[in-house]
């Protein structure tokens, strides 16, 4: 399905968290967040791969990546050089893309913060990639904080974290959407006295008070019908 500007703005709406809860691979690890955690990000990925200190194929990507686009950046494991700087991500907006992410520092940390632009990362580094055109990779399948990313899979990312949204996309932004309006609600109503201490949806003083396993065997007599 086509990733249109009406999408994005639906995404922009709702939390990776209210997906998260639905995949079981596609999520990258703790340490990428953004520079602030008012940056959030959303858009078709454009990969990158970077295997030396060298940065030319950044360069590259900036000129051929689609408008919209995230660029996810695969640091082969290299946690020193700081590929993405306060002029790079510059660069980044100036052409139309939608954010950064990488599996590695970036540097510049105050003037990152400053911008709108969001840029997400492991950490941050004084020293810094070059561009001498001996490496590097674009729309190629990388690894991005343990995350398989492919050239046209939608990157969705908060203040928590960065996710891979699954390809069928639409039913993740359906169930995230009905989630985000019931938390709505449950916050008004806690705001009106609601004394929120139980799941809706598992008896959780059943299954333990009641023996983990006869309430397991219930679970499967239910679901099975026998």
């Amino acid at each position: 399905m086509e990733f249109t500007e009406e999408i994005r703005a639906r995404f922009m709406k709702v939390s990776p968290a209210a997906i998260g809860h639905h995949i079981s691979n596609g999520f990258m690890k703790a340490e990428i967040k953004p520079v602030k955690d008012e940056m959030k990000v959303v858009g078709p990925a454009y990969t990158v791969r970077l295997t030396e200190r060298d940065s030319s194929a950044l360069y590259y990507a900036l000129q051929k990546a689609p408008k919209g686009s995230v660029l996810v950046i695969d640091r082969s494991g290299d946690h020193t050089f700081a590929c993405v700087g306060e002029f790079l991500a510059e660069m980044a907006k100036g052409c139309g893309m939608a954010g950064i992410v990488i599996d590695g520092p970036a540097t510049d940390k105050l003037a990152l913060k400053k911008s709108s632009f969001p840029v997400f990362c492991t950490g941050f580094s004084p020293v810094t990639s070059v561009v001498t055109g001996t490496s590097g990779e674009v729309e190629v399948d990388i690894e991005c904080g343990g995350a398989v990313v492919r050239t046209g899979d939608i990157i969705l990312g908060d203040a928590d974290g960065v996710i891979v949204v699954p390809e069928d996309f639409m039913p993740y932004l359906e169930d995230a959407e009905k989630k985000e309006a019931s938390e709505s609600e449950k916050r008004e109503q806690l705001k009106n006295g609601l004394v929120y201490n139980r799941r809706e949806d598992f008896d959780i003083i059943k299954f333990f008070e009641f023996g983990v396993n006869q309430a397991i065997a219930e679970a499967k007599k239910n679901e099975c019908g026998y």
